[in-house]
């Protein structure tokens, strides 16, 4: 009698189950905020009508609102693009549409409305303080979302997707900015006549300068926080 050495076929390994749409439910609210801060933002810039610019030209700077308009309007096809970038239901569902949604996305919205946002931010009215601010978000903006394009280059899609993560957090980073302008105006608006000593012009810059800093830094931090969150997530599971 002999017994047999043959093992008993390995059992396939499941399927990884695809993302549901319903399983995300910011996506929804947050295509809805983008699409409500567009529609309030974008008509003035493409009326070709710089008495309507929200940001007062300086004088030193002719071509500021026609730089200042285009930078606005790439700036929205990113904020449209990246919206159904992040979905991750429609990352899986539809793979081709958003390899080429990214082209968009880079080419398309980031790239030139972060070019022309470094040259608007060097422009700035409302002072050096506001001015370092809109530098260094363009830098980082550009650096990000290249660095995530080229990630995906070379089919590295774990980093692609962090930097992205990054990338998106600074292209949203505009509605918390004006979020912040808002609220800072309406805070300090009673100490104009005594801390600001009546000066409208340093009111204003105090105002843009602490709505420009946490604008972008804040939403970056939790991005941050949230790709360690998940990684190490990933990581005991791993263990596990």
């Amino acid at each position: 009698m002999t017994l047999s050495t043959e093992r008993p076929p390995a059992a396939p390994a499941p399927r990884p189950a695809r993302p549901r749409w319903w399983r995300r439910p910011w996506v929804a609210p947050l295509m809805v905020v983008a699409a409500a801060f567009l529609a309030f933002s974008l008509p003035p810039y493409l009326s070709l009508d710089p008495a309507q610019s929200r940001v007062p030209a300086p004088a030193f700077f002719p071509p500021h609102f026609v730089m200042l308009s285009l930078h606005v309007v790439f700036g929205s096809i990113a904020m449209i693009t990246c919206c159904l970038q992040i979905w991750p239901w429609f990352r899986a569902r539809f793979p081709r549409a958003h390899r080429r949604i990214g082209r968009v996305y880079v080419f398309g919205g980031c790239l030139p409305s972060g070019l022309l946002g470094l040259t608007v931010g060097l422009a700035t009215p409302f002072g050096p303080v506001t001015m370092a601010s809109d530098v260094l978000l363009a830098l980082l903006w550009l650096g990000c979302t290249l660095a995530g394009w080229r990630m995906a280059r070379r089919r590295r899609f774990a980093d692609h997707r962090r930097w992205m993560v990054r990338s998106f957090a600074l292209t949203m980073s505009i509605i918390t900015n004006r979020l912040y302008s808002v609220l800072f105006a309406i805070l300090l608006e009673p100490q104009l006549a005594t801390t600001f000593h009546g000066d409208v012009s340093l009111y204003m810059s105090t105002v843009a300068a602490l709505g420009a800093w946490l604008g972008w830094t804040l939403p970056l931090l939790a991005a941050e926080w949230w790709l360690e969150r998940t990684g190490a997530a990933r990581r005991r599971r791993r263990t596990s």
